[in-house]
């Protein structure tokens, strides 16, 4: 994946950057390190610039981010919680969460793997102000890019080292996950037990 990504950015340039990242937030598993630490390095030899590339590139998120946004807006909170067989009460309360510390939330995933993606989606569930959700998105999404492409241009040739180690720190942040999610759905299976028991 990464030599095809590298061919289409060669051969598209800003336009490729765009609709990768876009197709990124959309899709995790296509690396947005490859692409803008790539782009980052193409900056130091070719007519593209470390801050177009920045422009461009979070462009690509604020649009994958506002397709996910509606996704999570078309199915309401009731029926995400029946596919996830929640209870009203617990897909209230997760709904007065995000409501209480969204818009943190938003902020803060951009910058984590796979979450700066998925956290479009309940963002859209709970109804989030769209120029809220927008200018977060953007704000979160400016950093994590002009993070990756200044690393890109800063280590030049050698910008598949930085793709090394950001590959490793995105595995360490979905082994977390996976963990948080685990813990999360067995707290809810034991209240479920206890219930049941009591009943």
């Amino acid at each position: 994946m990464q030599t095809w990504i590298t061919e289409l950015i060669n051969h598209y340039g800003y336009f490729a950057i765009v609709a990768l990242i876009a197709i990124e937030n959309i899709f995790p598993p296509i690396p947005s390190e490859v692409i803008l630490t790539f782009g980052g390095f193409l900056t130091t030899y070719t007519y593209m610039t470390p801050w177009l590339v920045i422009l461009w590139s979070t462009a690509g998120s604020v649009i994958g981010a506002i397709v996910l946004y509606f996704l999570g807006r078309l199915l309401p909170p009731e029926r995400w919680g029946k596919l996830l067989r929640f209870k009203p009460e617990e897909i209230a309360g997760a709904q007065d969460w995000f409501l209480r510390r969204g818009q943190a939330s938003v902020l803060l995933c951009r910058c984590v793997p796979i979450m700066r993606s998925l956290i479009s989606v309940p963002a859209g569930m709970t109804r989030m102000n769209m120029v809220k959700f927008l200018i977060l998105t953007t704000i979160g999404s400016t950093i994590w890019n002009t993070l990756l492409v200044l690393l890109g241009a800063g280590a030049g040739s050698s910008w598949t080292i930085i793709v090394e180690y950001l590959g490793v720190y995105s595995w360490i942040v979905a082994a977390a996950l996976s963990l948080a999610i685990a813990v999360f759905m067995l707290i809810i299976c034991k209240k479920k037990l206890r219930r049941q028991s009591g009943k």
